[in-house]
């Protein structure tokens, strides 16, 4: 199954990353290629994006299912495609390094099913860790814009 984590230093406090990530409507803009999502309920969400997998550009609309709220430190979720094949699971993780900064770790897994899955899966292993990669850089970016800028990201 392919999976990648991937840590960045995020220049905040665990609470300013945990008021972030906490919040689905804060992260899911941040997937690359992000077309939309929607929240079903607080644990509950589906979203659409575009993606580049080898020569093939999809829509791809998954379903987000929150499976944990570990305040401070960490948000679980799981992966199911809507129109693809494929499952998975991911996680923001948050660890204190001092009072002002905090370790944050991205983290995803997604295995592809059915027909083409050893294609799809060969292509996932090359495509995530730049996704994880990305996704994380940008959630850790936003966190601290929004605190050097002054703005309120709190529930």
């Amino acid at each position: 199954m392919p999976s990648y984590s991937h840590q960045v230093e995020v220049n905040m406090p665990i609470r300013s990353v945990w008021e972030f990530v906490s919040r689905i409507d804060n992260w899911a803009p941040l997937v690359p290629g992000y077309l939309e999502h929607h929240i079903i309920s607080e644990k509950e969400s589906t979203w659409s994006f575009k993606t580049d997998i080898g020569i093939m550009k999809k829509k791809v609309q998954l379903k987000v299912d929150i499976t944990s709220w570990q305040e401070p430190t960490k948000v679980t979720f799981d992966l199911i495609g809507m129109n693809e094949k494929f499952t998975g699971n991911g996680y923001f993780r948050a660890e204190v390094r001092n009072e002002t900064n905090t370790n944050m770790t991205g983290f995803l897994d997604i295995n592809a099913e059915g027909l083409m899955a050893k294609m799809a899966n060969s292509i996932l292993n090359t495509s995530l860790p730049e996704i994880t990669a990305e996704l994380t850089e940008a959630v850790a970016a936003k966190i601290e814009e929004g605190y050097h800028a002054n703005i309120n990201i709190s529930k």
